[in-house]
């Protein structure tokens, strides 16, 4: 890792950042250069608090993209910890299955609302003072789980952690800006294959710390690692490239998140992608372990728990289309991530009885929700430069409800129709992608016919 934050400019720098003068945003797929209709009104501007904003970055070094990548990984695997420990904190203090249950749920609750409430603040205040205050109060909430005695408690302090755990996409939202416009892809690319190791190794890492220490140790250690991470980041994370921009207030700000849902049709396509992506996603793998653990398979619970590595393909992806992107071939990657979010779906059937089948399946689909989702966001950050954490409020919040839809849809499935209802479930998921992208390839041919 580099010494100090390396950040190439092009101006004075401000603080660790850079002065900018404008955004070098080039023409978004909506048609508009720099972000199409967001540069004015409510939905456009956005201030910190000493009357500047973000503006577009200029590059950064890799020692920082992977300081990056590994904080949004550590603060979006706070989310997991309790998920392979209910059973033992069910025992521990004498709760019902469904309170335990509900560990799980108020986590998942306090992370919607954080995404709707808290992520645009990162237009408001500095991300660089922002993310490691953050991630000092999710080290506290870690603490207060980590002694939990009734469940009040522990409830309360799931939903702390869950809602702060949205400092993973403040995270996210801090690289774009940071990154120039010819390596925003991979940058996002990079630090979301941090995000989604986090994700998947938070369960095992969890389950191997309660099996040395107890139910509770996973929560000691992970607050303090919090708290160093913390203090690297407050050191290490350079100012922002900032200019001159319209001042917000909280509510106003807030408002201006349904003002670019309106405004820009990019984000309205992409969202709606990310939507039907993780709600295949969900689709699969809220049933799966019903699957796997009935006949003809059998499986206990810590092989079930490995299948979960079969997601280190999401982590490919997320280079891989960061790349493209970056090459001008979003579109291509698009296209494609989303046919074989459909086609995943015809193993994935056959994998009922077929465990090869099965695990084909899980490969594609995981490739193809993963690498659509970084399509999306490499397209959405070449939007409002002054906007991103809105941006990223928007669109996740979407995504969120996409995924919670599949994960409703697929256990009902599930349990009136088998594995092959959730086959066809989640295949609808993937046909709407397709649709969103057969849509989208008319309504560009029309566009330049017209022209």
């Amino acid at each position: 890792m580099d010494r100090l934050p390396r950040v190439r400019h092009a101006g004075p720098m401000i603080d660790g950042g850079v002065t900018t003068h404008g955004s070098s945003d080039g023409a978004s797929e909506g048609g508009a250069p720099g972000g199409g209709r967001s540069g004015g009104g409510a939905s456009g501007g956005g201030a910190f608090a000493d009357g500047t904003s973000p503006a577009a970055g200029t590059g950064l070094g890799r020692g920082l993209v992977g300081l990056l990548a590994v904080s949004t990984g550590m603060c979006v695997a706070a989310m997991y910890y309790a998920q392979p420990l209910l059973g033992e904190i069910r025992a521990a203090l004498g709760l019902s299955t469904g309170t335990a249950g509900l560990v799980v749920s108020v986590t998942q609750a306090g992370y919607l609302v954080a995404l709707c409430l808290l992520v645009p603040v990162g237009d408001l205040v500095a991300r660089r003072r922002l993310i490691p205050a953050l991630v000092a109060a999710q080290a506290v909430g870690l603490f207060v789980l980590a002694t939990a005695t009734s469940a009040t408690q522990l409830l309360i302090a799931a939903v702390a952690v869950g809602a702060l755990s949205v400092t993973a996409q403040i995270g996210v939202a801090f690289a774009a800006t940071l990154a120039g416009d010819a390596e925003r892809g991979k940058v996002v690319g990079t630090v979301m294959s941090g995000l989604l190791l986090g994700i998947l190794l938070a369960r095992t890492v969890a389950g191997y710390l309660a099996d040395l220490g107890g139910w509770r140790t996973p929560f000691w250690v992970a607050g303090a690692a919090q708290l160093v991470l913390c203090a690297v980041l407050a050191a290490r994370l350079p100012a922002e490239p900032r200019t001159a921009a319209p001042r917000l207030g909280y509510r106003a700000l807030i408002a201006s998140v349904v003002g670019l849902l309106r405004d820009e049709p990019v984000l309205r396509l992409r969202a709606a992608y990310g939507a039907a992506s993780f709600g295949a996603f969900s689709a699969l793998w809220t049933p799966l372990a019903f699957l796997l653990s009935a006949a003809p398979y059998h499986y206990s619970t810590g092989v079930i728990g490995l299948f979960g590595l079969l997601g280190l393909m999401g982590v490919l992806a997320a280079s891989f289309v960061g790349r493209a992107a970056d090459r001008g071939r979003a579109g291509a990657a698009t296209v494609g991530t989303a046919a074989l979010l459909l086609a995943a779906w015809l193993p994935l059937g056959l994998g009922g009885h077929s465990l090869a089948a099965l695990i084909v399946g899980i490969l594609a689909l995981d490739l193809a929700a993963q690498g659509l989702h970084i399509a999306n966001q490499s397209e959405i950050y070449r939007l409002n430069p002054a906007a991103r954490s809105r941006l990223t409020s928007a669109y996740m919040a979407t995504y969120f409800a996409g995924g919670l839809a599949g994960s409703i849809a697929s256990g009902t499935a599930y349990s009136h129709g088998g594995w092959t209802a959730v086959s066809v479930t989640g295949a609808v998921f993937g046909l709407a992608a397709v649709a969103l992208a057969c849509w989208d390839a008319l309504r560009r041919r029309s566009a330049a016919v017209a022209v």
